[in-house]
């Protein structure tokens, strides 16, 4: 069961990591990345660019939807003129925060937030806040769902649930208990 929880969180969060927020500098990803928005501003002196109010972001079948988007990029020297090589810029970190809904074939993400940290050898995707992931009728869900792409793992953090009294678990009467839940169809 391990395994299947990871491999529907890897399908879904392996695309978001690998095609939609992947570095503008590789060719990943053929198709052209879409994002449109009610209003978009820029600021250079922090190197970001924040998209906001109904937020929709395509590359073929993938589409990433939320209330806001804030992208977090480097500045890079100039190459000098490589022929396929006008990429000034490499992708840092992207926020999205808001109703944030990514969609892929049959498989469905949703939490109140997603951060994407592109740092080469430490990449990971997080999901936050209500986080769920449905494939088929099979769902997951937790406070939290990390991906690791580089490792090829990831982990679900608990959500919310209440201790309840004459429970030995060592929490507190009352006190929040953090709980992973997932449903899986049997055919």
């Amino acid at each position: 069961m391990t395994n299947y929880v990871q491999g529907v969180i890897f399908t879904a969060l392996i695309l978001i990591a690998t095609t939609l927020v992947a570095p503008v500098a590789t060719n990943a990803a053929k198709n052209p990345i879409t994002i449109e928005a009610d209003q978009m501003s820029s600021t250079e002196t922090d190197n970001t660019v924040k998209f906001s109010g109904n937020v929709d972001a395509k590359q073929g079948d993938l589409q990433l939807r939320s209330d806001t988007m804030t992208v977090y990029y480097t500045a890079l020297p100039e190459s000098g003129g490589a022929a396929n090589d006008d990429t000034t810029q490499r992708i840092e970190k992207l926020v999205c925060v808001g109703d944030v809904e990514i969609t892929r074939e049959d498989w469905l993400g949703t939490a109140d937030k997603m951060t994407y940290y592109a740092d080469t050898g430490a990449r990971r995707l997080i999901l936050s806040g209500n986080a769920k992931a449905w494939q088929g009728g099979n769902m997951v869900s937790g406070r939290e769902i990390i991906y690791y792409p580089d490792e090829g793992r990831s982990e679900v953090v608990g959500g919310a649930g209440v201790v309840l009294p004459g429970s030995d678990d060592g929490a507190q009467e009352g006190e929040k208990k953090e709980r992973v839940q997932m449903t899986i169809r049997q055919n």
